[in-house]
Parts: structure tokens; C-alpha cells; sequence
């Protein structure tokens, strides 16, 4: 076993007691989903007060409802196509208010600069989304590029937990727009290669 997949396996059995825990109490995946995203917004707000390693460690627990969700909705036989979907929506509002946290708070230390990188940053994250779903929408499948969303947030809690945010926002930016062209080529490569079968 690798070190990174001993790490994985120990941490899997307090999650395992959580799903277990919220399989006998039948807690619907949707409320876990919506409790994340609650959970979200305190480390927002934690981030507009510049408090960044609460942030951090507040971020960690939200994510274990965002693991934890799907996990429990395939225990209980109660995935559905609307669950996916609520899931998705959750999640934006989780980013999207991270951002905004951080950009409260350069706007009130008067980083202009700042303000802007992370609104771009959180316009191209957005996009890293909305391409892909718009891509899938005409093609099978458009998986292309490095920064999806878990690498987003884990670079959001080194961001935290290194007090180095504004460094981590730039490599937001750069690998959130690489993806996003990167995700609009390889759609239209598939367009134009389809097209070409058909004539």
C-alpha cells in the first residue's frame, strides 16, 4: 500500500462511522448536501474576517458532508437524477460564497487588486463548470483540464492554512482558464470531427 493510500484508508473509518451513523438515523443525502453548504458559509464568513486557519478547518468539515452525501444515498437506495443535480446546484453556492468571503475582505484591507483577481478567479471557476456541463449537453463526455473542483477547494485550504491566498488565487485563475479553453477546444474538436463523419 502506497503512503497516500494508507493516509485514504485510515481516514475512511471515521468517515465509514458517519455514513453508518446517518444510514441508521435515515437522514435523507439532500440534508447532508444542504448542510454542507451551511457549513460552507461560516468558513465564508470566516474568510471575510480574515481568520484563515478557522476557515481551514471549518472548509475539512464541510467537505465530509460533501463526501459523505452521495455515499449515504447509495446506502439507502435513495440516489436519484434530482439529487445529482441538487448536489450540483449546492455546490456552486459552496464556491461561490468562498469567493466572495475572500473578496469581502480585500475589499475592506483596500487590495483592489486583489478583489479583482479573485472575482476573475471565481468567474473562470464558474466557467470550468458551466463549459463542461454545456459541452456534455452535444458530446459524451468533457473531462478535459486539471482544475475541477476538488483541486479547487484543496487549494482554497493550503490557501488557508498557509495564509497564502493571494498566491493561490492566481493559480486558481491560470489553471481555471487553461481548463476553460482547454474544455472549448476540445469541444469543438469533437463538433468538427462529428460534422466530418457525417458529410
Amino acid at each position: 500500500m502506497t503512503f497516500t493510500g494508507a493516509i485514504g484508508t485510515a481516514c475512511m473509518f471515521p468517515l465509514r462511522a458517519i455514513i453508518r451513523a446517518c444510514v441508521t438515523l435515515r437522514i435523507h443525502p439532500n440534508i447532508l448536501t444542504l448542510v454542507g453548504v451551511v457549513i460552507n458559509f461560516l468558513a465564508a464568513w470566516q474568510f471575510a474576517q480574515g481568520r484563515f486557519i478557522p476557515a481551514g478547518f471549518i472548509m475539512l468539515v464541510a467537505n465530509i458532508f460533501d463526501f459523505i452525501d452521495g455515499k449515504v444515498a447509495e446506502e439507502t437506495n435513495l440516489a436519484s437524477r434530482f439529487g445529482g443535480f441538487w448536489d450540483s446546484v449546492m455546490d456552486r453556492f459552496s464556491d461561490l460564497s468562498l469567493f466572495i468571503g475572500v473578496m469581502y475582505l480585500y475589499s475592506q484591507l483596500g487590495r483592489t487588486d486583489y478583489v479583482m483577481i479573485a472575482a476573475f478567479a471565481m468567474m473562470f471557476s464558474v466557467m470550468t463548470s458551466y463549459t463542461r456541463a454545456r459541452a456534455e449537453s452535444m458530446i459524451d463526455k468533457c473531462k478535459v483540464g486539471f482544475m475541477e473542483r476538488p483541486e479547487r477547494i484543496v487549494l482554497v485550504m493550503i490557501g488557508a492554512f498557509t495564509n497564502r491566498m493571494g498566491a493561490v488565487l492566481w493559480v486558481i485563475l491560470i489553471l481555471s482558464v487553461v481548463t476553460v479553453l482547454d474544455r472549448i477546444y476540445f469541444t469543438w474538436q469533437v463538433l468538427n470531427s462529428q460534422e466530418t463523419n457525417k458529410r
